[in-house]
């Protein structure tokens, strides 16, 4: 009997031990393809429930309009093949807490009003500088990185050097 309960002590410790969700933020160098700055997450929540997803957030319309002002913009999942060609930059392991906080940030930039994506004040670095800092990550807030997701990536690292 003592060692069935030390068993099942075991198993549920064991199933508790599994469930971890990681998030991976990568840049992309510019191009045609957008987001430039966006992040996957991947794993299993403390409940049992699937992690696969990832977000960056763009211009619904990549056009010379973003130069000149506030263009519509949302919040996108980034295909296999995006993520395959694009720079991994830091992984970190968050908890479910942490995850939902990543997902309300991921919520808040879904229901911006419309013309949510602005080149030099609401892009993709700006989105991703919102999630590295909801999971308690150093960012610098005076960057002259807004524009340059690689360097953004890059100095965040710096930042937080445990993330190397």
């Amino acid at each position: 009997m003592v060692g069935l309960v030390a068993l099942l002590c075991m198993a549920s410790f064991s199933v508790t031990a599994r469930a971890e969700v990681t998030v991976t933020f990568y840049s992309h160098d510019f191009g045609k393809n957008f987001p430039h700055a966006f992040f996957i997450a991947k794993g299993e929540t403390a409940d049992g429930k699937k992690v696969d997803t990832g977000f960056g957030f763009t211009a619904i319309n990549v056009s010379p309009g973003i130069l000149f002002g506030s263009v519509n913009g949302h919040v996108k999942a980034p295909s296999a093949d995006y993520i395959a060609s694009s720079n991994s930059h830091f992984t970190v392991k968050v908890t479910d807490k942490k995850y939902r906080e990543l997902l309300a940030v991921v919520k808040k930039w879904q229901t911006i009003p419309q013309k949510s994506y602005s080149l030099n004040k609401r892009n993709c670095v700006h989105f991703i500088n919102d999630v590295i800092r909801a999971l308690d990550l150093k960012t610098n807030l005076k960057t002259a990185n807004w524009k340059k997701p690689r360097s953004f990536m890059e100095e965040v690292m710096k930042l937080n050097p445990f993330l190397k």
